[in-house]
């Protein structure tokens, strides 16, 4: 099983990943934990990474892929968290999972409306929660979302791999109802 989550930031991408992975075993692959990490760690990568990601913006696109492409490769399936976020890289995904055998499966998307969002951004922050978690961040995260991501759900739903699940209820009702929906979508 080869999983995409897309999401606006706050929709419960990591949470939802997570639970996904735990329940089919596979593995859980957080673009932007990878990212943090190299950042973290102070490496090239990082370096390039965090002028982007400290203001909300998207890292560019090598990057990203060479971030992510050693985690990708050799993974019979997987959970892809925070890639792709555009359509570009949609097309990249697909060339890379065709040249190894990892086309993804299904592209879940998390619904949630940019109030609610806000709404948990803002108390993420406020509990120490990531450096972009403060308001004028958040505000050009959601705008760049619907700019760049939300025009993925197109792309997918044309290639039948979308499916789409309400994330504006608490996180494990949200679960229960991510886990149906995909043992439905693989058991036919």
């Amino acid at each position: 099983m080869r999983v995409l989550l897309i999401g606006a930031p706050g929709a419960g991408k990591g949470t939802q990943g997570a639970r996904i992975a735990a329940h089919f075993h596979i593995p859980h692959i957080a673009a932007g934990d990878i990212l943090r990490g190299h950042v973290a760690r102070r490496t090239a990568i990082g370096r390039a990474a965090r002028r982007h990601l400290d203001r909300g913006a998207l890292v560019p696109d090598d990057v990203l892929f060479d971030a992510l492409g050693h985690a990708l490769t050799g993974a019979a399936g997987y959970v892809l968290d925070g890639l792709p976020r555009t359509v570009e890289q949609a097309h990249r995904l697909e060339r890379l999972g065709a040249e190894h055998g990892l086309e993804p499966d299904v592209a879940l998307h998390l619904r949630a409306d940019d109030e609610e969002l806000t709404r948990r951004l803002l108390a993420r922050g406020a509990t120490g929660g990531r450096s972009d978690d403060t308001a004028p961040v958040i505000r050009e995260r959601l705008g760049l979302y619907h700019r760049t991501t939300a025009p993925l759900r197109a792309w997918y739903s044309l290639r039948g791999r979308l499916l789409s699940v309400d994330a504006m209820r608490p996180a494990d009702l949200v679960g229960r109802d991510v886990l149906a929906a995909l043992e439905a979508r693989f058991a036919a």
